[in-house]
């Protein structure tokens, strides 16, 4: 919008880049995070195929902004998913030819559980898929590069200014009010009750990462020999890769409410020590968590509040592509043009059961059942 001309203010109650938007994996998917069978399911099949086709440009966006403005964040291309249970080999591996059939997608392979152990120096997987259109990096880099790109094209930004309240262009803190012709709410996990109908449709979750010690370089060569980015096919995920320093950074774990774990090392330590039992000698010398918000169908929540107030959210573990994507798509239609707008506010995310009390202990039932099954 700034390069738009636009006059632009962001406020943000911390720092920019802080809690998730600058503590998550750096995983930039290919696709948007629910599969693609839900989207032709929820909203059929040509409307999905343009949420295919926003979501490849959402990951073409990110590799285009971090060359344009000469981002300095890592960026790494490979990724790999493998699958966790022997029942989740053939999902897995059967979206490489789905990829190529139904959405022209021809940058994946499957991967046998015999190539996933040689790539991954582990037993742990029954097969996978690799795709190498997809890529990782340094999430708090980015997003501090997005934003002095931002202040660079003209756009005025408030650090540890936190919005109290919002009408229609209208945003109140604590120590001024911003009139505008457009109020985005862009704050996933942070909206801490700041408008209700927004988080109906969303539910802040915590996720936890931790990074051991540098690794050997034999070590980590044996560990992930091409440098990719890994995810797994459980509900409740595991995520990793290496660092340029050759530490291994491990995502697993979740909790719900304000409040994490005591103990974030130990929690990710027992997911990693799962897959990759004989790195029980690794320290791990750094550990934190972020709070995303996930919707009941992990697709994203696109909302139009009134005629000056727009909202986007519910990332659910896609926000480094998707996000980018979707300020971008708020710009657009901010700006008039709202046909990709307009696709991805049909897709469904109805609010959560429960209300504001029990919303939460919903969710971690879901999850606990969830994650019960993933060891059954």
């Amino acid at each position: 919008l700034a390069e738009a001309g636009r006059s632009v203010v962001l406020i943000e109650a911390n720092r920019i880049g802080w809690g998730a938007s600058g503590r998550n994996g750096g995983q930039v998917a290919s696709g948007p995070r629910a599969d693609m069978d839900d989207y032709v399911e929820a909203v059929g099949r040509d409307d999905a195929r343009k949420v295919w086709e926003i979501a490849q440009a959402a990951n073409r966006l990110v590799k285009d902004l971090v060359a344009r403005h000469a981002i300095d964040c890592d960026l790494t291309p490979g990724y790999v998913e493998v699958a966790w249970k022997p029942s989740h080999a053939k999902h897995v591996m059967g979206w490489a030819e789905e990829a190529a059939k139904s959405w022209d997608y021809h940058e994946t392979r499957a991967l046998s559980r015999e190539e996933v152990a040689d790539l991954l120096g582990t037993t742990r997987y029954h097969g996978g898929c690799l795709d190498r259109g997809c890529a990782h990096l340094h999430p708090l880099r980015y997003a501090l590069g997005l934003g002095r790109a931002a202040a660079t094209a003209g756009a005025r930004l408030f650090e540890r200014t936190k919005a109290i309240e919002i009408a229609p262009g209208l945003v109140r803190t604590e120590r001024a009010t911003i009139r505008a012709e457009h109020v985005l709410l862009a704050c996933n996990g942070y909206l801490d009750g700041l408008v209700p109908r927004v988080m109906r449709r969303s539910m802040p979750i915590n996720n936890f990462i931790a990074a051991t010690e540098p690794l050997t370089p034999e070590r980590a060569e044996r560990l992930n020999r091409e440098r990719l980015c890994v995810s797994d096919s459980k509900f409740v995920l595991n995520y990793y890769r290496l660092t340029p320093d050759n530490r291994l950074l491990w995502g697993g774990g979740e909790s719900y409410g304000q409040r994490f774990p005591r103990d974030l090392r130990a929690l990710v330590r027992r997911t990693m020590l799962e897959v990759y039992p004989d790195l029980g000698d690794l320290a791990i010398t750094h550990a934190w968590g972020g709070t995303l918000a996930i919707t009941i169908t992990r697709m994203p929540a696109f909302q139009r509040l009134d005629a000056q107030t727009w909202a986007i959210s519910g990332w659910s573990g896609s926000g480094v592509h998707m996000a980018t994507m979707g300020g971008a798509i708020a710009a657009e239609a901010i700006a008039g043009t709202t046909a990709r707008w307009d696709v991805l506010s049909r897709l469904p995310t109805p609010a959560f059961p429960g209300g504001a009390w029990f919303r939460a202990p919903l969710l971690a039932a879901a999850m606990t059942w969830y994650g019960l099954r993933d060891r059954l």
